[in-house]
């Protein structure tokens, strides 16, 4: 019997049940969740994770990474699965649904499918990336990084935590260490669902984000070197203020990434000021700039501009200034054809949609690196997130499950009986 396509939809009760049931686990202090990685709780969610998939009649996979792959058969042994899926872990004072709509949205298009006894071609693959955030073990999607080849594994096994303890011995202590080598798995494709994390979608009032594109970074320390000196007794005109000169650079950085609207941005997000003390003129200043753009020319040109002001704005003021590269990635293009699975699935559905660029950085953009990739967006409230007053509804979710479920049958095609 044909199967009518178009009016297939997930379960969207049941996705947001889902949702709220591994919300219990590692409960934060304000209604959000404290689950980082490689923790007991991490530990917790991983095995309802587990049962919920072998539930549906799932086979587990799990690489030495901890990288989980819950996999669904398809009808023709040699095709290439499909894969979803996104990151259970947290931050400590995280949300409900960075990262964990991905892996259970993930979940419920394999519940639905089971619901109606649809096969596809291709086999499809729920995937939950470990050490996604990158709070507890730096830095950030560190296992994609190593499945997409950016990280050894030796490497990645001495991250270390701020107690001194390792991400392969903790690995290891949790009980989720596999035997299956990174990165071997060959992908037809894979999709990650996610929030948005920013607030155009909910300001533009769309249900869908089509994630064309992922923003590359750059990541500068600059140590600016005045004197410290009495805050009362010092001239100005003898004053050597590094935390002027920090403060100037800095309107610089605003300016650069102005210049570059709308899609380069660009602040200070850590700043560490000597002696920091009330009365004390500061006499050193240590800071990284962050600044993203779609375009790799972009963070080039951002990149010397900032070098450029800001040894002129401390030979001015009579400071020393260094810089230092300490990250940063390329930008990512998202593949043609996935992308358009996910395009074709919003109209499809009726749901109002727009392109969008990521600008935070994804499991997705390592994938990318070795398999045809795209994200797909929901709206979430005032573009809240790592925040455990993070929020969406259960309507959005159900929206970005949808489009995932028909953007992932148009990729591993479905077999009528």
């Amino acid at each position: 019997m044909a199967v009518n396509i178009s009016n297939l939809r997930v379960n969207g009760d049941r996705l947001w049940d889902s949702l709220m049931e591994m919300a219990k686990i590692g409960p934060g202090v304000a209604g959000g969740n404290n689950r980082q990685t490689l923790t007991d709780e991490d530990s917790e969610g991983r095995h309802l994770f587990k049962k919920w998939c072998e539930d549906q009649g799932c086979s587990m996979g799990l690489d030495k990474m901890g990288n989980m792959f819950a996999y669904r058969e398809g009808t023709d042994p040699d095709a290439l699965p499909v894969y979803v899926g996104s990151h259970l872990d947290t931050q400590p004072t995280g949300g409900k649904y960075d990262g964990v709509l991905g892996v259970l949205g993930g979940l419920e298009i394999i519940r639905s499918l089971n619901d109606l006894n649809i096969k596809t071609k291709h086999p499809i693959v729920v995937t939950n990336w470990s050490n996604e955030e990158g709070t507890r073990f730096a830095p950030p999607m560190l296992s994609s990084g190593v499945f997409g080849g950016m990280h050894t594994l030796d490497w990645a096994y001495n991250r270390e935590d701020s107690e001194g303890k390792t991400f392969g011995d903790e690995l290891v202590r949790i009980g989720w260490k596999g035997e299956e080598e990174v990165g071997v798995r060959k992908m037809h494709a894979f999709f990650e669902l996610h929030i948005e994390q920013g607030p155009i979608l909910e300001a533009e009032n769309k249900d869908i984000g089509v994630v064309t594109h992922g923003q590359g970074l750059s990541w500068t320390q600059i140590t600016v070197t005045g004197k410290d000196s009495h805050t009362g007794s010092t001239p100005m005109p003898m004053r050597r203020n590094a935390g002027l000169g920090m403060a100037r650079i800095l309107e610089k950085v605003e300016e650069i990434a102005l210049s570059h609207a709308p899609h380069a941005v660009g602040a200070a997000g850590h700043i560490d000021v000597y002696p920091n003390s009330r009365n004390v003129i500061p006499g050193k200043v240590i800071f990284t700039v962050d600044m993203r753009s779609p375009e790799l020319s972009v963070i080039a040109d951002m990149e010397n501009r900032l070098m450029s002001e800001s040894k002129n704005i401390c030979e001015n003021l009579g400071l020393e200034v260094e810089f230092e590269k300490v990250g940063g990635f390329d930008p990512v293009k998202f593949d043609e054809q996935c992308v358009s699975a996910v395009r074709d699935a919003s109209e499809k559905l009726g749901y109002s949609h727009m392109n969008l660029i990521s600008g935070a950085g994804h499991d997705a953009c390592w994938i990318n690196r070795v398999a045809p990739t795209a994200m797909i967006m929901c709206p979430c409230v005032d573009g809240l997130s790592h925040n455990e007053a993070e929020e969406i509804s259960k309507k959005w979710a159900t929206a970005g499950a949808d489009v995932l479920l028909h953007a992932v049958l148009e990729t591993a095609v479905i077999i009528e009986d």
